[in-house]
């Protein structure tokens, strides 16, 4: 009897767990997958999830990924959904049936074979990928922070070229410490903030030979006329002001043609000499939905309808930035590829797989886009922000202790989402017992 039952049970696939697709799968979980009303099957390449907006930090040194990052098995366990690891690279949609790639360990052997999972409904949420538009050298000689691992790379590659400084006979060469971030998105100025910051308390740490002032270089180079092209300008202005303060060296206008292991070349001629290259402009959905048999745009986004489904399977749901989604419906503008937007629809579709669960498919809910306004924080030095935005018909602009209150909070939300509000303030509760005790920089 309860074979047969799970036979008939309504299943439920989604791809990438990312914060959309995790707060989705969880919500799911709690609910329809609880009460036995549908499997919900979370798949990812990665073994464990990192809020993406945390990279940053992380390839600064100024968080232990280890203590944030939160395992998908877990999770899955105690939310009552399935975790399968593995990336999606192929999909029947006559078979209703994806496939995973076989996974790879570290030392090249196959852990995983290719393996098969029927849906009833898929959900892509694969997030994006940055988009260097095939300029030479990008994808050889940078480093994205698309995930925790290159974050995490880029993080060593920091830490290796500051000890060879100070340890070498030599005086420190041209470029030597000099970061090169391409891109002044939010990515990118926080990066160059963070890095300002993490750099310093590093070099505290007996690293006498080196003058972070003198010897550590930041530079950011966007192709527009200002930093953070897509926010309004009073908060450009307010961000440039303070990156100037701390000395980061700015080229606006400047688009980059070439990056070697030496540095890099902009369209002007200009050579900007580094060993650290961070490339943060841009963005594409992953090249694999282009494969799929569902129709994308050029930079791989899956086309979908206001009701987030696809236009060319009914059964088929994307969101997220992977997703080209009417700002809202009828509209040709897209919706932005922003945090906000993945959790405005995570919560959609939600109650969207309630009602598909229950075969009320008839006039699903329809995805408008609310913008809530940006926050951009620069550490400890400033956090700036716009809130309310269309809400008002304007902005409302802020910085300080306001808008540092309320970039933090973004994050708790995002927590309580996945744990509950009982879990976050007891980890609040221990992280700042343990702050006390330990470095504010990661030292290896």
């Amino acid at each position: 009897m309860n074979n047969q039952m799970n036979k008939t049970k309504h299943k439920i696939v989604i791809v990438g767990g990312g914060a959309g697709g995790l707060e989705l799968a969880t919500k799911l979980g709690d609910s329809l997958g609880k009460r036995k009303k549908a499997e919900i099957t979370l798949v990812d390449a990665k073994k464990t999830h990192i809020w993406k907006p945390l990279l940053h930090e992380i390839a600064a040194g100024s968080l232990n990924a280890d203590k944030d990052e939160l395992d998908y098995l877990a999770q899955a366990h105690w939310h009552h959904f399935n975790f399968r690891l593995g990336s999606m690279d192929a999909l029947n949609k006559e078979t209703k049936e994806i496939s995973l790639a076989p996974f790879i360990g570290n030392d090249g052997t196959e852990i995983i074979p290719r393996r098969r999972f029927s849906y009833d409904t898929l959900i892509l949420s694969v997030g994006s990928t940055i988009n260097d538009f095939g300029i030479e050298g990008a994808a050889e000689f940078s480093i994205a922070l698309d995930n925790q691992h290159q974050a995490e790379k880029f993080h060593q590659k920091l830490h290796n070229a500051i000890l060879k400084a100070q340890t070498q006979k030599d005086e420190i060469l041209p470029g030597q410490l000099e970061v090169v971030i391409v891109g002044a998105g939010a990515t990118g100025v926080e990066l160059s903030a963070e890095l300002h910051k993490a750099t310093r308390e590093l070099t505290a740490y007996g690293l006498d030979k080196i003058n972070p002032d003198k010897d550590i270089k930041i530079s950011l180079i966007e192709a527009s006329d200002r930093l953070l092209p897509a926010l309004p300008r009073r908060m450009s202005l307010s961000v440039e002001r303070e990156l100037k303060k701390l000395n980061v060296n700015l080229y606006m206008g400047e688009r980059v043609t070439n990056v070697s292991a030496n540095g890099v070349k902009t369209h002007t001629g200009r050579f900007i000499a580094s060993a650290l290259v961070v490339w943060a402009a841009g963005i594409k959905a992953p090249g694999f939905l282009r494969n799929i048999g569902v129709t994308v745009n050029s930079i791989n986004q899956v086309a979908v309808r206001s009701t987030l489904q696809s236009v060319d399977d009914d059964s088929i749901f994307a969101f997220g930035d992977c997703a080209a989604c009417p700002i809202k419906p009828g509209a040709v503008e897209l919706v932005p590829p922003r945090a906000q937007s993945a959790h405005q629809q995570a919560l959609m579709l939600y109650k969207t797989m309630k009602r598909v669960v229950a075969g009320k498919t008839q006039k699903l809910p329809q995805y408008s886009y609310k913008d809530y306004g940006s926050l951009v924080n620069l550490g400890r030095y400033s956090t700036v922000g716009n809130l309310m935005g269309s809400l008002m018909g304007g902005s409302m602009f802020i910085e300080g202790l306001v808008a540092r209150t309320m970039y933090l909070m973004l994050y708790q939300m995002h927590l309580m989402a996945l744990h509950g509000i009982t879990v976050v303030a007891l980890r609040l509760i221990a992280k700042f017992i343990t702050r006390r005790t330990e470095s504010h920089v990661k030292l290896h």
